[in-house]
């Protein structure tokens, strides 16, 4: 499998079957992650931690607390494609980390951000 990620105007295709997606919480300065799966269907989001809760990055009842992190699993359909925006309100942007490196993105606010499996894998 490929990832197509559209940036600041660029494209860069990695080839990679999953990645992590990580970045501050605007309100809370806490930080989120969640690690996705690249298939056929679509981006598959396997799991979610965040460090804190609070506004409106709450855990769900089945989360765990290990490590630091609240970790938990969420429920969601694979979508097409992931679309971000940054706010301009954390000190930084997106960061993408496959295949051992790891890539800032949208770190300008407003600077739009799409990640989805590229056509024909």
């Amino acid at each position: 499998m490929a990832l197509c990620v559209a940036a600041a105007g660029q494209a860069l295709t990695l080839a990679v079957s999953a990645f992590t997606l990580g970045w501050t919480h605007s309100v809370e300065k806490t930080a989120w992650q969640e690690d996705w799966r690249v298939t056929p269907a679509g981006l598959e989001l396997v799991e979610a931690r965040v460090q804190g809760s609070g506004a409106g990055m709450e855990p769900p009842a089945d989360a765990v607390f290990e490590n630091g992190w609240w970790r938990y699993r969420p429920a969601i359909a694979p979508l097409p494609a992931l679309r971000l925006a940054a706010s301009g309100a954390t000190g930084g942007g997106w960061r993408l980390c496959a295949a051992g490196t790891c890539r800032e993105l949208g770190a300008a606010a407003g600077e739009a951000v799409t990640i989805r499996p590229c056509a024909g894998g």
